[in-house]
């Protein structure tokens, strides 16, 4: 690890909270469609819809929001009423506006890597650019880092191309994160190191078998960082 010259961090469920508040409206979002069908079916069809649509509208909120109108239109049979799109609109937005307020230990370590001055700092997130960009202003947490980058989706591919624009070899980058699909497997596959802090729920669609291997880190909490530093 000598050699590490780049930190990437996840952003959503590693530096703030978001996948609770995802969880929170589709709660409320079931509840007000239970007319219609049964929580855990509006669930399963969900989760269906969104997984058909990720191509082409790919992850965030905004994605989020056309795939529960979209499903929405479907468990009711097309039945939908106006006040209840306008409800489920509600919904998909007040996920716009997540606080962004960095979870325990975060800014602290932030503030104690970037005071190093070892490493280049940086946002490494998928999803929405504007959502990404506005939680991140929200959060406070720019002063500590070099640049945050939000991409489609994160793959091999995109993980090279981060090396390559800060320069350095894969051996050198270290991705931080909470999803072992999108964080830590892919980073591991080129050769680069990857820590990874589980969050207490994950989304659906990130759940993979998860392994050992030479260059991950298993974390409990983000302040363990420093120490493994």
């Amino acid at each position: 690890m000598k050699d590490i010259s780049l930190i990437a961090f996840d952003a959503d469920d590693t530096l703030w909270e978001c996948q609770t508040y995802f969880e929170a409206v589709e709660k409320e979002y079931c509840e007000l469609l239970k007319s219609y069908a049964s929580a855990d079916e509006i669930s399963k069809a969900l989760f269906a819809v969104e997984t058909a649509n990720m191509s082409l509208l790919g992850y965030g909120s905004k994605a989020f929001l056309l795939s529960l109108l979209e499903n929405a239109i479907e468990v009711s049979g097309g039945r939908l009423k106006a006040d209840e799109v306008e409800k489920i609109i509600k919904l998909g937005k007040e996920l716009l506006q997540l606080p962004g307020k960095p979870m325990d230990g975060v800014e602290e370590t932030l503030k104690v890597l970037h005071e190093r001055g070892e490493y280049h700092l940086v946002v490494f997130t998928k999803g929405e650019l504007l959502d990404q960009e506005n939680k991140f202003h929200r959060s406070g947490l720019k002063p500590y880092f070099d640049d945050i980058i939000v991409v489609s989706d994160k793959t091999e591919a995109s993980y090279y191309q981060l090396c390559e624009r800060f320069s350095i070899n894969v051996e050198q980058l270290l991705m931080v994160g909470n999803s072992f699909r999108s964080d830590i497997e892919p980073v591991l596959k080129l050769g680069g190191w990857a820590a990874h802090i589980p969050f207490h729920t994950t989304w659906q669609h990130e759940v993979i078998e998860e392994y050992e291997h030479p260059h991950l880190l298993k974390l409990e909490y983000f302040a363990q960082l420093k120490q493994v530093l």
